[in-house]
């Protein structure tokens, strides 16, 4: 019998994958960021949310059009094996494994952790010294252990999970996106946030600060692309994958301008401003003045919930990494990572993996960007180590995504002009874009130092499959 995992899954679990990973903590925190990076210009913090998710949708169109063609295990490493055969599909594999998926569990688990304590007023991090609370640690780690814990043990609560946390996100947003588009137009305080550009106080944005609104703003529409790590266990997954793709891309968008611009409700764009830099006070201030402190702190409730809901999926994605890398005989111990548990048709090693990977970052994340707990001096403020690994992380994918587009262009010759080369050709543009908003937002040094921490991790996966060959290649002889 194929050890292969089974067919569990439908659209609506795919779409709601989509949303549920895509929509979480990036809007609620990035939100604020945004609107502080572009000093408060509200045209351009919409124009920011607008540009991202155009970027999104078209490469959104050129992996549907793979998913179209090609199912196997995990569809962004099918889908750079289709284009440019399994050596790069490995190194794809393994750069989703080590740095990009776990990484962003991590910081979905720290961004958990921040929304559950403002519940209770209990700040996550000292802005003053930039040093963490280590309630936020214990609280953030035991988000990322339960959450691992769920998706190794039980894969199928851990998909009825995801249904069920990407409806309850939705509420909050929904809610403030049409309450306080409303109540903003009504009461005048959108117009006092578009005219604030017009006032003594307003001062122009340089280049890099647009652009690190946009880099920053990637986290909030990132992982969409991870709804295809369960391409082999979505039935009639070459229609209802890039179904869930462009359906669930487009309601992000809808979803986040409306937030965005009800944002204005606030009325004051210097409370909004002040939320830097994670905003995470922003959702409380603004369904506050709207519906009550009450009120707003039970929707609280809602967004830390829906947190919860993007870190699963984000999860449910790194607990399946190792395994697309094993099914195709490449990386460390292939048999052994690669062996489906017959209980509950699951690979629990490479879920094991994963988790330790996750906890590498969660670490990573807390003790050096984020200052850490006082023990680590001034070593996060170094800028060859100051960049953040989701942000980062994700401009590289896009960076890796251009020889996949290339190859589409290059080897589908079955498909029409528009398949075959302008939507490929757009989403390379869009990729480029992307690397120039993050090297001039951020400055050369953070993205030499992520590019040689890059390259160490790339050469030891090399290293890694070099053995393994060698091995294979001695016990065939």
């Amino acid at each position: 019998m194929e050890n292969k995992m089974e067919k569990r899954y439908g659209l609506p679990t795919a779409i709601s994958m989509v949303i549920g990973i895509v929509i979480g903590s990036g809007v609620f925190i990035k939100g604020g960021k945004v609107l502080s990076l572009t000093n408060g210009n509200m045209v351009q913090g919409i124009a920011v949310v607008g540009i991202v998710g155009l970027i999104c949708i078209i490469c959104s169109l050129v992996f549907a059009t793979l998913g179209s063609k090609y199912e196997k295990v995990n569809g962004v490493v099918d889908y750079a094996e289709l284009a440019l055969g399994p050596k790069y599909a490995y190194y794809v594999g393994w750069f989703m494994t080590t740095i990009y998926t776990p990484a962003l569990c991590a910081m979905l688990a720290f961004f958990s952790s921040m929304m559950f304590l403002q519940l209770f007023n209990i700040p996550a991090i000292d802005f003053s010294t930039g040093q963490v609370n280590f309630a936020a640690i214990g609280v953030g780690a035991g988000f990322l252990m339960l959450g691992f814990g769920v998706n190794a043990l039980s894969p199928k609560l851990a998909g009825k999970l995801q249904v069920g946390m990407t409806v309850i996100k939705l509420i909050p947003l929904i809610l403030m996106g049409v309450v306080g588009t409303i109540a903003g137009l009504i009461n005048g305080t959108t117009l006092d946030v578009l005219n604030y550009v017009n006032t003594p106080a307003y001062t122009p944005v340089d280049g890099s600060g647009f652009f690190k609104a946009i880099v920053g703003f990637t986290f909030a529409y990132e992982g969409w692309i991870l709804a295809t790590s369960i391409n082999s266990e979505l039935k009639d997954s070459k229609k209802n994958l890039p179904r869930a793709l462009i359906i669930g891309c487009c309601v992000t968008i809808v979803i986040y301008a409306l937030y965005i611009w009800a944002m204005s409700s606030v009325g004051d764009v210097e409370t909004i401003k002040q939320t830097w830099p994670f905003g995470e006070s922003l959702p409380r201030i603004a369904f506050s003045k709207l519906f009550g402190g009450a009120v707003g702190t039970i929707v609280y409730v809602f967004i830390t919930i829906s947190c919860l809901g993007t870190m699963n999926g984000l999860i449910m994605a790194c607990c399946r990494n190792m395994y697309s890398v094993s099914a195709r005989g490449m990386g460390p111990r292939p048999e052994f990572y690669g062996y489906i548990d017959e209980q509950n048709n699951f690979s629990i090693k490479s879920a094991v993996l994963g988790m330790m990977s996750a906890g590498f970052w969660y670490a990573w994340t807390v003790a050096l960007w984020m200052g850490g707990p006082g023990l680590f001096g001034q070593i996060h403020s170094c800028e060859w180590l100051a960049w953040e690994p989701d942000e980062i992380g994700i401009i590289c994918l896009y960076l890796m995504y251009i020889p996949m587009m290339v190859g589409l262009m290059v080897k589908a010759k079955e498909l029409g002009f528009v398949k075959r080369f302008i939507l490929p050709g757009l989403g390379v543009l869009c990729c480029l874009f992307f690397c120039y908003a993050i090297w001039i937002g951020y400055g050369w040094k953070q993205c030499v130092g992520f590019l040689v921490f890059f390259a160490i991790v790339m050469a030891l996966g090399w290293l890694i499959e070099y053995i393994r060959r060698k091995q294979d290649a001695a016990q065939a002889s």
